[in-house]
């Protein structure tokens, strides 16, 4: 049952945002003491980022957060679209005002591949029941193909090999 209250649905809220900011962190330092060559703390860093993603998921059912597929796709296509007309232009203009070059191209990369995560999301709720075919995401700036992973990724720059096949 969902909660109702409003100090309870803060308090969910925030659960969730910190439960899902964990799971990320963990798992980039995951990948961090992989590289290390330290598979031990690599696999408790798993462990607990997967510990986190049952959390989060826990919490947004108790905010009621997961509707149909057709509503969740409205809404992630609602988020996506917020980010890239919104949230990133402005993040933008603070680094360009503070001079922050690597920031500035972080954040742009992301603007970009959110304007095409928003366009996948609009395909799916177009037809959500179609073969699903093979999805390639870029490992530098997460730009998403479909089909066969480019030679070229078209918002970075990045080499056919930074791409990843989701599986």
């Amino acid at each position: 049952m969902p909660a109702t209250d409003p100090k309870v649905i803060a308090d969910l809220k925030a659960a969730f945002a910190g439960e899902s900011q964990a799971n990320r962190k963990y798992l980039a330092f995951a990948a961090k003491a992989e590289q290390e060559n330290l598979p031990y703390a690599a696999k408790i860093f798993k462990a607990a980022a997967h510990a986190e993603t049952i959390h989060a998921h826990s919490h947004l059912r108790l905010l009621d957060g997961i509707k149909t597929t057709a509503e969740n796709l409205q809404e992630a296509i609602g988020g996506e679209t917020y980010e890239f007309t919104q949230m990133y232009p402005e993040m933008l203009k603070n680094a360009q005002a503070a001079g922050d070059k690597a920031t500035e191209r972080g954040l742009h990369l992301a603007n970009e591949a959110e304007k095409v995560h928003a366009e996948f999301f609009k395909k799916a709720a177009a037809n959500p029941g179609q073969a699903a075919p093979k999805i390639f995401v870029c490992k530098v700036c997460g730009h998403v193909a479909e089909g066969a992973a480019p030679d070229v990724c078209p918002i970075c720059g990045s080499k056919h090999s930074a791409y990843e096949e989701i599986e």
